[in-house]
Protein backbone atom coordinates (compact mmCIF):
# COMPACT_ATOMS: atom_id res chain seq x y z
CA UNK A 1 0.00 0.00 0.00
CA UNK A 2 2.87 2.38 1.30
CA UNK A 3 4.71 1.71 -2.24
CA UNK A 4 2.08 2.14 -4.33
CA UNK A 5 1.08 5.51 -2.49
CA UNK A 6 4.74 6.54 -3.13
CA UNK A 7 4.50 5.82 -6.77
CA UNK A 8 1.55 7.61 -7.17
CA UNK A 9 3.24 10.57 -5.08
CA UNK A 10 6.14 10.82 -7.67
CA UNK A 11 4.19 10.27 -10.60
CA UNK A 12 1.94 13.80 -9.54
CA UNK A 13 5.28 15.19 -8.74
CA UNK A 14 6.84 14.04 -12.36
CA UNK A 15 4.13 15.29 -14.13
CA UNK A 16 3.64 18.73 -12.14
CA UNK A 17 7.48 19.48 -13.08
CA UNK A 18 6.86 18.87 -16.69
CA UNK A 19 3.84 21.26 -16.33
CA UNK A 20 6.28 24.04 -14.76
CA UNK A 21 8.60 23.60 -17.62
CA UNK A 22 6.34 23.51 -20.79
CA UNK A 23 4.93 26.61 -18.68
CA UNK A 24 8.21 28.01 -18.81
CA UNK A 25 8.88 26.88 -22.35
CA UNK A 26 5.58 28.09 -24.32
CA UNK A 27 6.45 31.38 -22.66
CA UNK A 28 9.62 31.45 -23.68
CA UNK A 29 9.22 30.22 -27.28
CA UNK A 30 6.42 33.45 -27.50
CA UNK A 31 8.89 36.10 -26.94
CA UNK A 32 12.22 34.72 -28.61
CA UNK A 33 11.25 31.52 -30.86
CA UNK A 34 11.45 27.69 -30.80
CA UNK A 35 15.32 27.85 -31.86
CA UNK A 36 15.93 29.52 -28.82
CA UNK A 37 14.59 27.32 -26.74
CA UNK A 38 16.96 24.68 -25.27
CA UNK A 39 18.01 22.10 -22.38
CA UNK A 40 20.14 25.21 -21.11
CA UNK A 41 18.03 28.22 -21.49
CA UNK A 42 15.15 26.14 -19.79
CA UNK A 43 17.14 25.03 -17.33
CA UNK A 44 18.42 28.70 -16.55
CA UNK A 45 14.47 30.10 -16.68
CA UNK A 46 13.16 27.47 -14.28
CA UNK A 47 15.96 27.06 -11.88
CA UNK A 48 15.66 23.29 -12.84
CA UNK A 49 19.44 21.29 -13.71
CA UNK A 50 19.55 20.09 -17.26
CA UNK A 51 19.91 16.53 -16.13
CA UNK A 52 16.52 17.02 -14.77
CA UNK A 53 14.95 18.39 -17.87
CA UNK A 54 16.49 16.07 -19.58
CA UNK A 55 15.18 13.47 -17.87
CA UNK A 56 11.80 14.85 -18.96
CA UNK A 57 12.81 15.26 -22.51
CA UNK A 58 15.62 13.40 -23.97
CA UNK A 59 16.61 16.35 -26.92
CA UNK A 60 16.39 19.85 -28.09
CA UNK A 61 13.68 18.82 -30.73
CA UNK A 62 11.39 16.78 -27.96
CA UNK A 63 11.00 19.75 -26.29
CA UNK A 64 10.54 21.69 -29.13
CA UNK A 65 7.40 19.29 -30.36
CA UNK A 66 6.34 18.63 -26.61
CA UNK A 67 5.95 23.11 -26.30
CA UNK A 68 4.54 23.50 -29.41
CA UNK A 69 1.64 20.85 -28.29
CA UNK A 70 1.19 22.44 -25.31
CA UNK A 71 0.51 25.45 -26.83
CA UNK A 72 -1.77 24.13 -29.47
CA UNK A 73 -3.34 22.39 -26.63
CA UNK A 74 -3.88 26.04 -24.65
CA UNK A 75 -5.13 27.30 -28.08
CA UNK A 76 -7.80 24.92 -28.22
CA UNK A 77 -8.48 25.55 -24.78
CA UNK A 78 -9.03 29.11 -24.87
CA UNK A 79 -10.04 29.86 -28.36
CA UNK A 80 -12.14 26.88 -29.86
CA UNK A 81 -13.89 25.45 -26.47
CA UNK A 82 -15.47 28.79 -25.48
CA UNK A 83 -16.66 29.54 -28.87
CA UNK A 84 -18.69 25.84 -29.14
CA UNK A 85 -20.70 27.21 -26.63
CA UNK A 86 -21.73 29.20 -29.07
CA UNK A 87 -24.86 28.80 -31.97
CA UNK A 88 -23.74 27.39 -34.84
CA UNK A 89 -23.07 29.83 -37.59
CA UNK A 90 -21.84 33.63 -36.84
CA UNK A 91 -21.95 33.64 -34.04
CA UNK A 92 -19.39 31.08 -33.30
CA UNK A 93 -17.50 32.10 -35.94
CA UNK A 94 -17.67 35.61 -34.36
CA UNK A 95 -16.44 34.34 -31.24
CA UNK A 96 -13.57 31.90 -32.66
CA UNK A 97 -12.07 34.95 -34.44
CA UNK A 98 -12.97 37.35 -31.42
CA UNK A 99 -11.13 34.75 -29.36
CA UNK A 100 -7.89 34.05 -31.20
CA UNK A 101 -7.22 37.85 -31.75
CA UNK A 102 -6.97 38.11 -27.75
CA UNK A 103 -5.51 34.85 -26.94
CA UNK A 104 -1.66 36.24 -26.79
CA UNK A 105 -3.24 38.79 -24.61
CA UNK A 106 -5.50 36.96 -22.05
CA UNK A 107 -2.77 33.97 -21.65
CA UNK A 108 0.31 37.03 -20.90
CA UNK A 109 2.33 35.57 -23.94
CA UNK A 110 4.27 37.83 -25.41
CA UNK A 111 2.74 36.54 -29.10
CA UNK A 112 1.53 33.72 -30.18
CA UNK A 113 4.07 31.02 -30.11
CA UNK A 114 2.14 28.94 -32.66
CA UNK A 115 2.48 31.94 -35.39
CA UNK A 116 6.29 32.23 -34.29
CA UNK A 117 6.71 28.74 -35.08
CA UNK A 118 5.16 28.85 -38.48
CA UNK A 119 7.38 31.94 -39.44
CA UNK A 120 10.71 29.68 -37.99
CA UNK A 121 10.00 27.05 -39.59
CA UNK A 122 8.27 27.96 -43.24
CA UNK A 123 11.56 27.48 -45.04
CA UNK A 124 13.11 25.09 -42.50
CA UNK A 125 12.47 21.37 -43.44
CA UNK A 126 12.28 18.76 -40.63
CA UNK A 127 10.15 17.34 -37.95
CA UNK A 128 8.94 20.73 -36.59
CA UNK A 129 8.12 22.28 -40.36
CA UNK A 130 5.84 19.32 -40.35
CA UNK A 131 4.25 19.77 -36.90
CA UNK A 132 3.59 23.04 -37.80
CA UNK A 133 2.11 22.39 -40.94
CA UNK A 134 -0.17 19.78 -39.44
CA UNK A 135 -1.23 22.61 -37.05
CA UNK A 136 -1.89 25.18 -39.44
CA UNK A 137 -4.09 22.86 -41.87
CA UNK A 138 -6.18 21.25 -38.44
CA UNK A 139 -7.13 25.45 -37.72
CA UNK A 140 -8.13 26.31 -41.67
CA UNK A 141 -10.34 23.04 -41.84
CA UNK A 142 -11.89 23.71 -38.43
CA UNK A 143 -12.63 27.20 -39.68
CA UNK A 144 -13.79 26.44 -42.81
CA UNK A 145 -16.25 23.92 -41.05
CA UNK A 146 -17.47 26.96 -38.81
CA UNK A 147 -18.10 28.86 -41.66
CA UNK A 148 -20.00 26.00 -43.76
CA UNK A 149 -22.32 26.02 -40.51
CA UNK A 150 -22.95 29.71 -40.84
CA UNK A 151 -23.88 28.40 -45.06
CA UNK A 152 -25.73 25.42 -43.33
CA UNK A 153 -28.52 27.94 -41.48
CA UNK A 154 -28.61 30.59 -44.00
CA UNK A 155 -26.40 33.53 -42.58
CA UNK A 156 -23.64 33.06 -45.68
CA UNK A 157 -24.58 32.76 -49.32
CA UNK A 158 -24.98 29.57 -50.61
CA UNK A 159 -22.20 29.85 -52.83
CA UNK A 160 -19.65 31.39 -50.30
CA UNK A 161 -16.00 29.44 -50.62
CA UNK A 162 -15.60 28.68 -47.01
CA UNK A 163 -11.47 28.33 -47.90
CA UNK A 164 -11.11 31.26 -48.70
CA UNK A 165 -13.12 32.86 -45.75
CA UNK A 166 -10.49 30.21 -43.41
CA UNK A 167 -7.39 32.35 -45.67
CA UNK A 168 -8.99 35.41 -44.79
CA UNK A 169 -9.63 35.25 -41.27
CA UNK A 170 -6.36 33.88 -40.93
CA UNK A 171 -4.72 36.90 -42.60
CA UNK A 172 -7.03 38.98 -40.41
CA UNK A 173 -5.55 37.87 -37.24
CA UNK A 174 -2.16 37.36 -38.31
CA UNK A 175 -2.34 41.15 -39.35
CA UNK A 176 -3.56 42.27 -35.93
CA UNK A 177 -0.21 40.56 -34.05
CA UNK A 178 2.12 42.37 -36.56
CA UNK A 179 0.43 45.83 -36.33
CA UNK A 180 -0.11 45.31 -32.26
CA UNK A 181 3.62 46.77 -31.67
CA UNK A 182 2.59 49.43 -34.16
CA UNK A 183 -0.86 51.06 -33.07
CA UNK A 184 -1.28 49.12 -29.58
CA UNK A 185 -3.37 45.84 -28.86
CA UNK A 186 -6.88 47.47 -28.74
CA UNK A 187 -6.68 49.28 -31.50
CA UNK A 188 -5.31 46.41 -33.42
CA UNK A 189 -8.41 43.98 -31.99
CA UNK A 190 -10.83 47.24 -33.70
CA UNK A 191 -9.14 46.98 -36.71
CA UNK A 192 -8.97 43.01 -36.69
CA UNK A 193 -12.72 42.92 -35.76
CA UNK A 194 -13.71 45.41 -38.68
CA UNK A 195 -12.24 43.42 -41.53
CA UNK A 196 -13.88 40.40 -40.15
CA UNK A 197 -17.03 42.20 -40.17
CA UNK A 198 -16.67 43.61 -43.85
CA UNK A 199 -15.52 39.97 -44.91
CA UNK A 200 -19.21 38.60 -43.87
CA UNK A 201 -20.61 41.25 -44.42
CA UNK A 202 -20.02 40.70 -48.39
CA UNK A 203 -20.32 36.87 -47.95
CA UNK A 204 -24.03 36.90 -45.91
CA UNK A 205 -26.86 35.29 -47.55
CA UNK A 206 -29.37 37.67 -49.55
CA UNK A 207 -31.82 36.78 -46.88
CA UNK A 208 -29.51 37.51 -43.79
CA UNK A 209 -28.40 41.12 -44.95
CA UNK A 210 -29.56 43.63 -42.31
CA UNK A 211 -28.85 47.47 -43.42
CA UNK A 212 -26.70 49.12 -41.59
CA UNK A 213 -28.73 51.79 -39.87
CA UNK A 214 -30.34 49.02 -37.93
CA UNK A 215 -27.39 47.18 -36.94
CA UNK A 216 -26.77 50.67 -35.45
Amino acid sequence: MNAAHNFLRQGTKGESTRAQILDAAVEMASEGGFEALTIGSLAEKTGLSKSGLFAHFGSKLELQIATLDEASRRFTEAVFMPAMKMPRGLKRLGALVENWVEWPARAELKGCPINAASEEYNHQPGPMRDAVLERQRLLERELAKAAQMAVDVGELAPETDTMQIAFEIVGIVLSSYRCELLMGHELAQKRALTAFNRLIDGARSPSAKVPAAARR
